[in-house]
C-alpha cells in the first residue's frame, strides 16, 4: 500500500458505505413516497439506483432487476424517458398540493414560491420523452 495513494482500501470502503447508506436514504424516501401522495416514489428510485451503482452493484443489480422498478429504471437510463402515465401522476399530484396549499390559506410568497418550484418541476417531467 502506497502511503500516497489518496484512495486506501479502507477509505474506499466508507465511501462504498456511505454512497450504500444514501442509496437506502433515497429508497426508503422512495418507498414513503408510495402512500404520501407529495413525496414522489420515480426519482428517490432513479437516485437509489444510482448511489447503489456507486456503493454496491449487487444491490443496484436487485433494484435493476425488480419487477416494478426495473423498467423504469432501464427506460430512464436508456432514453431519459418516463412513461406516460407517471408523468400524469406527478403532474396531478403537483397540482393537487398547490390547491391545497391554496385552500390551507398559505400566504402569497409561499404559494409563489410553490407554485415557480412545481412549474419547473412539472415542465421539466413533461419535456422528457414518453417511455
Amino acid at each position: 500500500m502506497d502511503r500516497h495513494d489518496p484512495e486506501t482500501p479502507p477509505r474506499q470502503t466508507l465511501r462504498r458505505l456511505l454512497w450504500t447508506l444514501a442509496g437506502w436514504a433515497a429508497l426508503l424516501l422512495g418507498a414513503a413516497g408510495v402512500v404520501l401522495p407529495v413525496l414522489p416514489t420515480t426519482p428517490f428510485v432513479l437516485l437509489a439506483a444510482f448511489l447503489f451503482g456507486k456503493g454496491s452493484p449487487r444491490l443496484r443489480a436487485w433494484l435493476t432487476e425488480h419487477r416494478t422498478f426495473g423498467p423504469l429504471i432501464a427506460d430512464w437510463e436508456a432514453h431519459g424517458a418516463i412513461p406516460r402515465p407517471v408523468k400524469r401522476l406527478a403532474v396531478t399530484v403537483m397540482a393537487l398540493t398547490f390547491l391545497a396549499s391554496v385552500i390551507a390559506g398559505l400566504g402569497w410568497i409561499i404559494l409563489t414560491v410553490q407554485a415557480i418550484c412545481l412549474s419547473g418541476a412539472a415542465m421539466y417531467i413533461l419535456t422528457r420523452p414518453d417511455a
